[in-house]
């Protein structure tokens, strides 16, 4: 992901408070969250982005929490640790369309210009507080879920498994 686009793909705008006071608390409220929780937060440049990373069961991953402040939404990656090997890109993608479905809170994407899975949950707070219980209960299910998912998906991606084997053995 380059420094200069948000996870989402979208260009970053450069950091201005006019007019935009409710999505810049929540982006003050998200960075004393993260502060406070423990997650050490590296602000990207001069973004309303900031990388953690999060130690799971099934391996450390990084992740992105994200402000969009003209939009007042709150968006959160959890990126793969590895990328998938192009031959492989229909089975990973059978594999997360069959463990999305059912996903109350978030979802899998994968790039298919490079190979990227992640695990995205956000939501919009639009003319309300964005408080660091929303912030908390949109992070927390998603690491948990993609260090859930993790094996399974490693497994696919390196043609050890089949898709359906790979979400049978993580969900019964």
């Amino acid at each position: 992901m380059s420094e200069q686009t948000a996870p989402n793909g979208h260009p970053n705008e450069p950091l201005s408070q006019e007019g935009q006071s409710n999505g810049w608390r929540g982006f003050a409220t998200l960075t004393q969250f993260l502060k406070d929780d423990g997650w050490y937060p590296q602000q990207l440049d001069e973004k309303t982005i900031h990388r953690v990373y999060f130690a799971g069961k099934n391996g450390e991953l990084r992740c992105y929490a994200q402000i969009r402040v003209d939009l007042e939404q709150f968006l959160f990656y959890v990126i793969a640790p590895v990328k998938t090997p192009e031959p492989m890109y229909a089975h990973v993608a059978e594999y997360i369309t069959r463990a999305n479905y059912g996903l109350r809170i978030g979802n899998f994407e994968m790039d298919y210009s490079d190979g990227e899975v992640r695990y995205k949950s956000s939501f919009d707070f639009e003319g309300q507080p964005l408080t660091p219980a929303l912030i908390k209960n949109a992070m927390y299910p998603a690491v948990h879920t993609m260090d859930l998912y993790l094996p399974g998906l490693l497994g696919v991606m390196y043609g050890n498994k089949t898709p359906a084997e790979a979400i049978h053995e993580i969900e019964d």
